[in-house]
């Protein structure tokens, strides 16, 4: 069942670099932030058809969540609005490995401090050595 999972967040992270080709073009064309609208706007009529086949009828009231898990919906567009500034400056690889770098190091702090209510997974060599590889990988396409 894992290596499910990692096949399905590679393909996830795939289908994020094919949005980054598209947001590029499309910012420059329409404007960055009409760009990141359209990209939002797609996607919540997609997942609002999505919920009304899938979601489950009982679950708990999505205003009686707490507001700071409301976070991501911040952090979503201006991650948006990033790549459609960033991929025609200085291109996917570039725009990916950065954001990968940037992923990777905050994933290490969250897992180890549990933030967010997830569980702890302490920061250990393997792992900084990932980080270390991540950023390796980010100097070499800069400097390519």
């Amino acid at each position: 069942m894992q290596l499910l999972f990692i096949l399905l967040v590679v393909a996830g992270g795939m289908g994020l670099s094919v949005e980054a080709g598209l947001l590029g073009p499309l910012g420059s064309e329409v404007g960055d932030l009409w760009a990141t609208f359209s990209i939002f706007g797609v996607g919540a009529a997609l997942t609002f058809m999505l919920m009304l086949f899938f979601s489950p009828r009982n679950s708990p009231s999505f205003f009686s969540q707490p507001a700071w898990t409301l976070v991501g919906g911040i952090i979503g567009p201006v991650y948006v609005v990033i790549l459609t500034i960033a991929v025609p400056s200085i291109g996917i690889a570039m725009t990916m490995i950065g954001i990968l770098a940037g992923q990777v190091f905050k994933s290490l702090v969250i897992d180890h401090y549990g933030l967010f209510g997830t569980a702890h997974r302490k920061i250990d060599q393997k792992r900084i050595i990932a980080l270390i590889f991540t950023v390796a990988a980010l100097a070499l396409v800069a400097k390519g």
